[in-house]
């Protein structure tokens, strides 16, 4: 099951590794990539428990600090006043409930919500979120796969510990969530693309996404030659430029290298369209090639200032 609105992926195997994919974007651009697998993406997990708990261990030392300090004067401030302590004792650890709380989905919520898709622990190891769909990974997708880690994970080792804190848990209720926890990670690891039920809800899956620098790409200068050997020069305005970022020039960079006429084809229509140009034939290479000469050019230019665009998606400045 999906979520409303999402359509379904166009995938098929690409070449001989266990997890490459071959994903077809919405402007019917063909990209191969790799799904992460199930220990890269428990390592992106526990490298982000490390940093959570951080948070925590920041926020206990506070309390304990203003503990301490209102300990020099407690025989004052609390003489004859218990229930008044307790009622501040109790207080507080609702509030460190809710934190513990909001900090835990705060943290993957605001990291895959932005535009590299991935958290602390996600980017370290190289792997991101994505939609399954080629599209943008949308907010509520980001939230759907984040609510049932909850169910999938924190409730059940959350029921664990506080049963072996309470001291009167019987054999079976411990078995009873620990099997709640294979459950969830048998299913992460018995489906050809990694994902777990969070993934499958939110129509998201975890992919390999290495760092790639735009000094990477193909240079500028064997483009330009291209273009001229074409007998082609197009110039495109600042707003014509602005409508696509990172992301959408690595992609052209791929379709370049592959020197696929039918993905050019497929490419250069759909840029005509997004800049409302009317595709002609035969010069098609030219026009990608000059088009994203100018673009890695802007970017670059954009990067200089501390400008980034991540993608198309993304606002400039």
């Amino acid at each position: 099951m999906m979520m409303a609105g999402k359509a379904a992926p166009a995938l098929r195997q690409s070449g001989l590794r266990k997890f490459d994919r071959m994903l077809v974007t919405p402007e019917g651009v063909g990209l191969n990539i790799s799904v992460a697998s199930a220990s890269t993406r428990f390592g992106a997990l526990m490298l982000d428990m490390v940093f959570i708990n951080l948070i925590y261990i920041a926020y206990f030392l506070v309390l304990t600090l203003l503990f301490s300090l209102l300990g020099l004067n407690s025989a004052l401030m609390f003489e004859g006043k218990a229930e008044a302590l307790n009622g501040i004792v109790s207080f507080l650890f609702v509030v460190s409930i809710i934190f513990v709380f909001l900090v835990r989905n705060g943290y993957f919520l605001y990291f895959e919500l932005s535009p590299q898709g991935a958290t602390w622990g996600k980017r370290i190891l190289g792997i991101r979120v994505a939609s399954r769909d080629g599209g943008r990974l949308a907010p509520e997708a980001v939230v759907a796969r984040n609510l049932l880690r909850e169910v999938e994970l924190f409730l059940p080792i959350q029921f664990i510990v506080l049963l072996m804190v309470q001291g009167n848990s019987s054999t079976l209720t411990l078995w009873a969530g620990v099997i709640w926890v294979l459950i969830f990670a048998f299913f992460l690891l018995f489906n050809k693309d990694r994902m777990r039920c969070g993934d499958l809800i939110a129509g998201t899956w975890v992919v390999h996404a290495p760092k790639q620098q735009l000094t990477e790409v193909v240079a500028p200068q064997d483009s330009m030659a291209s273009a001229a050997r074409h007998g082609a020069d197009y110039r495109f305005s600042d707003a014509e430029l602005a409508i696509y970022g990172e992301y959408e020039l690595q992609t052209l960079e791929r379709v370049l290298r592959d020197r696929s006429e039918e993905s050019e084809r497929t490419v250069y229509v759909a840029i005509c369209n997004k800049l409302g140009w009317e595709p002609g034939s035969g010069d098609e290479r030219a026009f990608l090639e000059n088009y994203y000469t100018q673009l890695r050019q802007k970017l670059e230019s954009g990067m200089r200032f501390g400008k980034r665009r991540a993608n198309k998606y993304e606002r400039e400045g």
